[in-house]
């Protein structure tokens, strides 16, 4: 099985929302699936379909989450330099085409989170950045072409 490096702050959201679809999720679709049993023959409730299917899916992002958790290596950031693009650091970089700042923080595919400014090391950006130091410039084939940064800070945390 292969290790999935995760942050501290990753492995507790994805141990807190495991926590979430095994007690309240799970009590919701069970109750859902209650009440559509009430309401009769079930061989053509649509309700009822529709919650066991729902509560299939849960059963599913359970086993998923189980199994990421089960294999998680949590990155121990005393071990890592705080001076390179590597997992768990935050990147500002400069856009050499437009100016514009922008400020990543590398992380694990099961972290990765656009909104919040989190990209996975395995995308085109993440795997550009990473093992580049403050003040290179590095140079990322993208399908819309050619992206040009020059990495203007490196942090931890």
């Amino acid at each position: 099985m292969d290790k999935t490096y995760l942050t501290r702050e990753g492995y507790e959201k994805l141990r807190k929302a495991l926590e979430f679809l095994k007690t309240v999720r799970r009590r919701e679709l069970s109750k859902a699936i209650g009440e559509a049993r009430a309401h009769g023959d079930i061989s053509e409730n649509a309700e009822y379909d529709a919650a066991k299917e729902a509560q299939g899916l849960n059963e599913k992002k359970i086993s998923e989450l189980e199994n990421t958790l089960g294999s998680a290596q949590i990155l121990n950031e005393k071990e890592i330099p705080k001076d390179v693009a590597l997992i768990g650091a935050t990147v500002v970089l400069k856009d050499m085409n437009s100016g514009e700042e922008l400020k990543y923080t590398l992380v694990s595919e099961v972290e990765a989170n656009y909104s919040e400014g989190k990209i996975s090391i395995s995308s085109p950006v993440g795997r550009g950045l990473l093992n580049h130091k403050k003040n290179d410039v590095v140079e990322i084939k993208v399908p819309a072409g050619v992206l040009k940064y020059k990495i203007m800070k490196i942090s931890r945390g």
